[in-house]
């Protein structure tokens, strides 16, 4: 309560929300971020599915949770910093990224932050991976114009209404190229 623009929660996620917004997520598909993981409630639920905890890279800005989360999740990677830099070169050098799960308040941001964020953050994604994020708003939580300017779409694939409060789970991926333009995934480098 004390800074609600950081913290975008009354209370921790519960575990029907935690396994909403993993449930997509396997294990051997790659490397997951995990973007404002607070109190590790997502983190423990990527783990309980199987991924291994030297796949997970944790951004987190509150240096009370990145020193809590390194305690507790000694093989996993911990940045501390805002997710709003990741598109900065040379900060996340891991492997292409199979999924993003978000625990952002994006809602209490701008749409210049949230541009940035997905940005940054598509940046790390393979072809055919996915950006989790949840929301207690009756929409998706990214502005239409973000969406669309970076080329990607979202899908409500859940909702928890069993957390405190009820949330929807949104999957947002990078559009289909246009029929006949050529995807650059599919050229050899």
């Amino acid at each position: 309560m004390a800074n609600p623009r950081r913290v975008g929660a009354v209370a921790p996620s519960g575990t029907a929300l935690a396994h909403a917004m993993t449930r997509e997520i396997v294990p051997g598909c790659g490397p997951v971020l995990e973007l404002g993981p607070g109190t590790g409630v997502f983190t423990r639920a990527l783990l309980a599915r199987g991924i291994p905890e030297r796949d997970l890279t944790l951004v987190e800005f509150g240096s009370d949770f990145a020193r809590m989360l390194a305690a507790q999740f000694p093989e996993a990677r911990v940045l501390w910093m805002d997710a709003a830099r990741l598109g900065q070169g040379g900060i996340y050098t891991g492997a292409p990224v199979a999924a993003v799960v978000s625990g952002l308040p994006l809602l209490a941001m701008s749409p210049r932050q949230v541009l940035r964020i997905l940005s940054g953050a598509f940046a790390h994604v393979r072809p055919g991976g996915a950006f989790y994020q949840f929301t207690y708003g009756p929409s998706c939580p990214v502005p239409r114009p973000v969406l669309d300017r970076l080329g990607l779409k979202a899908r409500r694939i859940d909702r928890a209404l069993l957390n405190v409060p009820p949330a929807a789970v949104y999957r947002i991926t990078r559009r289909a190229p246009l029929a006949g333009a050529i995807d650059s995934s599919d050229c050899p480098a």
